[in-house]
């Protein structure tokens, strides 16, 4: 019986060291650089007569997560976002960590 958990553990040891490698190669720093808006209305602002700027506080105001627009992508932002409503509506540059749809953002500054 002994025998049969050391196997386990060690097949269960060599098979987590196989996939964090793998993993790891999915979630990369990268620097994009889009419209910071958020993620409830993305591309398309809801509130009539506001502009992007002012749609985007309120939505944040009500509890959205900013993100970044970059052509068809709409990037949640997550980490480091303070400073972000200074770039609401605007372009910036955000850098973080990638994983699917989302930035683990570690730095944004004006696009130029």
């Amino acid at each position: 019986m002994s025998k049969r958990i050391v196997q386990v553990i060690l097949a269960t040891t060599v098979a987590a060291f196989c996939f964090v490698p793998g993993f790891a190669a999915q979630a990369k720093e990268q620097t994009l650089t889009g419209q910071v808006g958020d993620a409830m209305c993305g591309r398309s602002h809801m509130m009539p007569g506001k502009s992007e700027v002012e749609c985007t506080r309120a939505c944040i105001k009500e509890g959205s997560k900013y993100a970044l627009i970059v052509g068809d992508s709409v990037y949640t932002l997550e980490g480091k976002t303070d400073g972000l409503d200074a770039f609401a509506g605007k372009s910036a540059t955000v850098t973080g960590t990638v994983k699917g749809q989302t930035v683990m953002v570690t730095s944004v500054a004006a696009a130029k």
